[in-house]
């Protein structure tokens, strides 16, 4: 059937119709099929994008590259200058933040509370910093909605996560009650291991509800290992941030060679991420595609609607064509070349336009979202993949309507009976 005769007498016929073709028809056409692409790719690239951006809060702000923390039965990690020692003296190791948390309580309104009242107060994590080292690893102080950030030297002061204040928290979760009243300047009572200290708030970190800050509240390092009783100089996790190009896996198996797993928990991004975020994101793709697929099917609806009153309107011509010689199937093959013609243009375009501008502009200023600052995630593979459903596709719409009028009776065609 598609012999390399008709192949050439197809491509032929298809080049001699796109000539003649209005301008204005077919970049319309090609336009269908750009916007197809671009839905394609870019409704689900969207949706995992979201998932990415929480991720890529957590790297930011939380765990860095690697992620070193105190193993399940310890409160802080053994030996832990020795570890920040060895860690700084990496040659791929650009930032390092270390961090003591634990658990506590805070309570605001208590001067003012009536004793019969129940008392605003909640759980919280609380986290000692070293406020220079934390704001150059995570840039925490940009996070600042009201007040100030912490600066070396205060004492008595501390940050609060959104979700501790009323005005920011989306309400009442289990475990948290949102205190009212709050604004840089407040005291608030803070309470850690049995110790209860009065401490002024004197920034609150206006964050997305998924970031890890939300549910926090940062203070000095020093002072928290004075409010839980230690005088030695661990800390609870330390994050690391690698330059450009590192091999995180290939650091992290180096850190635990070197014995630091024997006192601590060593992993990279990828293994300290939340779980349930590959589930999420593989629920995100798998609407995103559903979503996508709709306007797939619309892109063939419209190229099968445009060959079909195209072969209609060149009927009589499709006759005369066969008459004298030329084989249905290099006719059919002169609109499989249009349609595929078509998928093409459109989706070199929508490729242009996507890696050009779309993936490096949203890159540079994410979608800003109540839940994340989403990304577009468009892996080449993917991309690719997409392009060769949407160009098969159209060619199939091509193919069908081409074939129902080339099977109708060459005489009728000529003459213009049904």
């Amino acid at each position: 059937m598609f012999s390399p005769v008709n192949i050439r007498v197809g491509f032929y016929l298809a080049l001699r119709q796109l000539r003649r073709t209005s301008v204005w028809t077919t970049s319309l056409i090609v336009f269908v099929m750009l916007l197809t692409f671009l839905n394609l790719v870019v409704v689900t690239g969207i949706l995992v994008g979201i998932v990415e951006g929480i991720s890529n809060q957590y790297r930011q702000m939380e765990t860095g590259d690697l992620y070193v923390t105190a193993l399940d039965t310890k409160d802080y990690i053994e030996n832990s200058q020795q570890v920040l020692a060895f860690v700084r003296a990496l040659p791929e190791t650009k930032r390092v933040t270390a961090r003591s948390s634990t658990g506590g309580r805070i309570e605001a309104n208590y001067l003012t509370r009536d004793l019969n009242e129940k008392p605003n107060e909640t759980a919280a994590t609380v986290t000692g910093i070293d406020s220079v080292a934390e704001n150059a690893f995570s840039g925490l102080s940009g996070e600042i909605g009201e007040g100030q950030y912490l600066a070396p030297g205060d004492y008595d002061a501390v940050l609060l996560g959104s979700q501790f204040v009323d005005r920011y928290s989306f309400g009442e979760m289990p475990g948290l009650t949102p205190l009212t009243n709050v604004y840089p300047g407040t005291k608030i009572r803070l309470t850690v291991n049995g110790a209860t200290r009065e401490m002024t708030v004197k920034g609150i970190i206006v964050s997305k509800a998924n970031s890890p800050l939300a549910l926090k509240v940062f203070m000095p390092g020093g002072q928290l290992r004075q409010l839980l009783g230690r005088t030695d100089q661990n800390v609870s996790e330390i994050a690391v941030r690698l330059a450009p190009g590192a091999d995180r896996a290939a650091l992290r198996d180096l850190l635990v060679r070197s014995g630091i797993a024997e006192n601590a928990k060593v992993r990279t991004f990828e293994d300290s991420i939340p779980n349930g975020i590959a589930e999420v994101t593989g629920t995100f793709a798998a609407i995103g595609n559903a979503i996508s697929s709709i306007g797939l099917v619309v892109a063939a609806i419209t190229i099968f609607i445009v060959i079909f009153i195209n072969a209609i309107t060149r009927r009589k011509f499709i006759g005369i064509l066969k008459g004298i010689g030329i084989s249905g199937a290099a006719i059919e093959l002169s609109y499989m070349f249009q349609s595929f013609f078509y998928a093409f243009m459109g989706a070199g375009a929508g490729f242009a336009i996507l890696y050009g501008f779309l993936v490096p502009y949203i890159s540079a200023h994410p979608i800003a979202l109540p839940i994340s600052n989403a990304v577009l995630v468009a892996p080449l593979s993917s991309t690719v993949f997409r392009i060769l459903i949407l160009v098969v596709t159209t060619i199939v719409a091509g193919y069908l309507p081409a074939r129902m009028i080339v099977r109708k009776n060459t005489l009728d065609s000529i003459l213009g009976r049904n």
